[in-house]
């Protein structure tokens, strides 16, 4: 679905609690809940969640919630972060995987 936008900001991070043990699913799972809990279109996958937005502030304010969530239950946190800010529609995150699944078929 393309969002008419006036910008597109897409953020893929990745929030890892340190000092907390190996199994750290449970303290990824509160930073997935404030993705979610945000409204934005969203994907988690097995490294990074994504989030779209129409402005950086939106989207940076869910990575911050993100890592305060995480923080909250775990004194250090390591943040991965790349962004990808254009001009244009939204919806950038599913046309993107989109355009090389049909390269693929």
């Amino acid at each position: 679905m393309r969002m008419g936008w006036d910008m597109s900001v897409l953020v893929a991070f990745s929030v890892t609690p340190i000092g907390a043990g190996e199994d750290v699913g449970e303290l990824v799972a509160e930073a997935v809940r404030v993705v979610r809990a945000s409204g934005l279109p969203n994907r988690t996958d097995a490294m990074f969640t994504t989030v779209e937005g129409e402005t950086w502030e939106e989207v940076m304010e869910v990575v911050r919630g993100a890592v305060a969530a995480v923080e909250a239950r775990c004194g250090r946190v390591s943040l991965v972060l790349k962004a990808d800010i254009r001009a244009g529609l939204g919806g950038r995150m599913e046309a993107k995987v989109a355009a090389v699944e049909r390269r693929l078929t």
